[in-house]
């Protein structure tokens, strides 16, 4: 770009940052321009690399939630929906690198996946922003604002669906930084051991059989939020820039 490289320093500055602005680059809440023709899902599988999360002797939190993310992805694949992975191998990534991939996707449903070895059945958490209009230029630390109301909405089809499934289920809403800047309807999934394991909780979570029935009351829910709400397409896509991240 020499003819930036050509400006005054000031100059200069005002320019990449606009570029920066324009392009989605790092530390900008980028919502689409457009509405997108495609349901899409992202996956978080939480920590990864130098972050194990909760960890034990048997255990790392970082490899159940990678398992979780590729067995969800290919039921959901299976089934014709379009799916985003924010890590697909055991790598580092920040909040930050996760929000970026995710606000990138143009979403419909945003999942970030975690694990406990505290309590039993899966835990389900919105984020604690309250809501907000939707405006063309979206503060990072709250991106979700505009989206909250959607994200508590799908928190209630993935309680359902997990009740259903014969889970016990806890629902709230928590701040969560990943949560708090993502620009879709998007929810925390923690799971912990199954309430009528005989076994330690480490090996319920590393238990394959467990693993599956937790990502097919998953898919369930996805798939039911997806029947009920096709104006979820066009919705919370009209907004189309972003505000520095600090």
């Amino acid at each position: 770009m020499r003819w930036i490289e050509r400006m005054r320093p000031a100059r200069r500055r005002a320019a990449l940052i606009l570029l920066a602005a324009a392009a989605g680059g790092p530390g900008f809440a980028q919502a689409p321009a457009a509405p997108t023709p495609r349901f899409v899902v992202v996956l978080d599988a939480a920590h990864g690399g130098d972050d194990t999360g909760g960890h034990s002797s048997d255990w790392m939190e970082k490899n159940l939630t990678l398992a979780l993310s590729v067995r969800l992805r290919s039921l959901l694949g299976a089934r014709g929906i379009p799916v985003v992975t924010t890590r697909e191998s055991d790598t580092t990534l920040d909040a930050g690198q996760r929000d970026a991939i995710a606000n990138h996707a143009n979403a419909q449903v945003c999942i970030t996946l975690h694990g406990s070895l505290t309590g039993t059945g899966v835990h389900l958490f919105a984020s604690s922003i309250a809501p907000a209009a939707r405006t063309k230029f979206i503060p990072w630390d709250t991106a979700q604002a505009p989206w909250v109301t959607e994200s508590v909405a799908l928190e209630g089809v993935v309680n359902s669906a997990l009740l259903h499934a014969g889970f016990a289920v806890t629902a709230g809403r928590t701040a969560m930084p990943v949560l708090d800047s993502m620009t879709c309807p998007a929810i925390a999934v923690e799971v912990s051991p199954d309430k009528n394991a005989t076994v330690t909780p480490a090996e319920s979570l590393n238990d394959a059989a467990y693993q599956a029935r937790v990502t097919d009351g998953l898919a369930a829910a996805i798939l039911e939020w997806r029947s009920e709400a096709p104006h979820l397409e066009a919705s919370g896509q009209a907004s189309s820039a972003g505000a520095g991240q600090p």
